[in-house]
């Protein structure tokens, strides 16, 4: 079975710095496709980076520049380092997999909540 685990989740003042972890078994990061969540609220779930098997990283706009997409092959562990945080960053935190680039987001996590403030 497929698990993947989120930590890294907090309370945090804005303009602070927070990395999340996504501790994946029975899944390879090194070969398969992943990505982060978030879903405030009221508000709909939204994409916030992704990364392919190559490693190569995309962000949406909101996040780009601040937040930074990582694989460590060896942990098998997915990251997301978010700097300059702001109050609009606030929200549960999803990590997601999949192994087939044109498939949907088939395994994800329990979620890490993120609180800016």
């Amino acid at each position: 079975d497929v698990q993947l685990v989120e930590s890294g989740g907090g309370l945090v003042q804005p303009g602070g710095s927070l990395r999340l972890s996504c501790a994946a078994s029975g899944y390879s990061v090194s070969t398969g496709y992943m990505a982060w969540f978030r879903q405030a609220p009221g508000k709909e779930r939204e994409g916030v980076a992704a990364v392919d098997t190559a490693g190569a990283p995309t962000y949406t706009y909101a996040v780009a520049g601040r937040f930074t997409i990582s694989k460590d092959n060896v942990k098998n562990t997915l990251y997301l380092q978010m700097n300059d945080l702001k109050s609009e960053d606030t929200a549960m935190y999803y990590c997601a997999a999949k192994r087939i680039v044109n498939e949907g987001w088939s395994f994800w996590g329990q979620g890490t909540q993120v609180t800016v403030s």
